[in-house]
């Protein structure tokens, strides 16, 4: 199909269709790219039309202003949406639409990164392909701050992507690291400075659009099969584990110190 226009279901995801390449771009720049509910709904419905658009061979996610890709979730929604326990379960679900949606996306997905890129906008970036980075990027998983629980998708995206030890360094201290770590991990693949950035998009732009889509979207599946879960891994735990911490005195503790700006005092319950 190559009729299909491009719009957004909300103002604050931008799309358009340059050339080969569909660009989706994260626009909040008030709170630094935070993902809002309405935005992690609007990447399914966009990726659905691009998946049957013959005229997309590669999909850019980026972030709206100068200042961040994507800074995690939007912490004005938390009390709504990720307090009770039905809006947790709602919550999660509308995420993992979304990054599922990006990571089983069969043509190429490539995430271009400048400023802050945390917690969610991690979560978004691994789920693509490719990753790309100005100078300036800075990278957090501040589950540990939060009580927060992580999904197994998330984390085994971060641990195919990083291997274990890195994961469960960036993990388990919810520290943060420049673009030169991230590169030096495997977060990203590449960094230029902020004024060689586009540059080096346009370098993948052209690539994607030259190159054999058919052999492109091979590699693509065959290397998603390589990575599948062993039917030995115990998901149902994992999942039990992820609810006892949303479930938990320490993430309500986590997300009131959150919101009041002050360390939060968790008790392991």
């Amino acid at each position: 199909m190559s009729d299909i226009t491009y719009t957004s279901p909300t103002e604050r995801v931008n799309t358009w269709l340059d050339g080969s390449t569909l660009f989706i771009e994260f626009n909040n720049p008030a709170r630094h790219n935070a993902l809002s509910v309405d935005m992690w709904e609007a990447v399914p419905v966009l990726l659905a039309l691009a998946e049957q658009d013959s005229r997309v061979r590669l999909v850019v996610f980026k972030g709206a202003g100068e200042k961040a890709f994507v800074s995690g979730a939007d912490i004005s929604q938390f009390e709504d949406m990720r307090a009770a326990q039905e809006a947790v379960t709602r919550y999660e679900a509308m995420a993992e639409a979304a990054l599922m949606g990006i990571y089983n996306f069969s043509k190429p997905t490539l995430a271009c990164i400048r400023g802050y890129c945390i917690g969610g906008g991690i979560n978004v970036a691994i789920s693509c392909d490719m990753r790309i980075a100005a100078s300036d990027a800075v990278f957090s998983v501040p589950a540990g701050r939060l009580g927060l629980g992580y999904r197994y998708s998330a984390m085994k995206n971060l641990v195919d992507l990083i291997g274990p030890g890195a994961a469960k360094d960036l993990f388990f201290t919810a520290r943060r690291i420049d673009a030169a770590e991230a590169h030096r991990l495997g977060l990203v693949s590449r960094i230029a400075s902020v004024e060689a950035l586009p540059g080096l998009l346009a370098e993948y732009t052209r690539a994607l659009d030259e190159n054999a889509p058919l052999t492109i979207q091979a590699a693509k599946f065959i290397t998603r099969e390589i990575l599948k879960a062993s039917p030995e891994a115990d998901l149902a735990h994992c999942q039990q584990l992820i609810r006892g911490c949303f479930d938990s005195a320490d993430y309500a503790e986590g997300r009131k110190a959150f919101m009041e700006k002050r360390k939060p005092a968790f008790k392991g319950v």
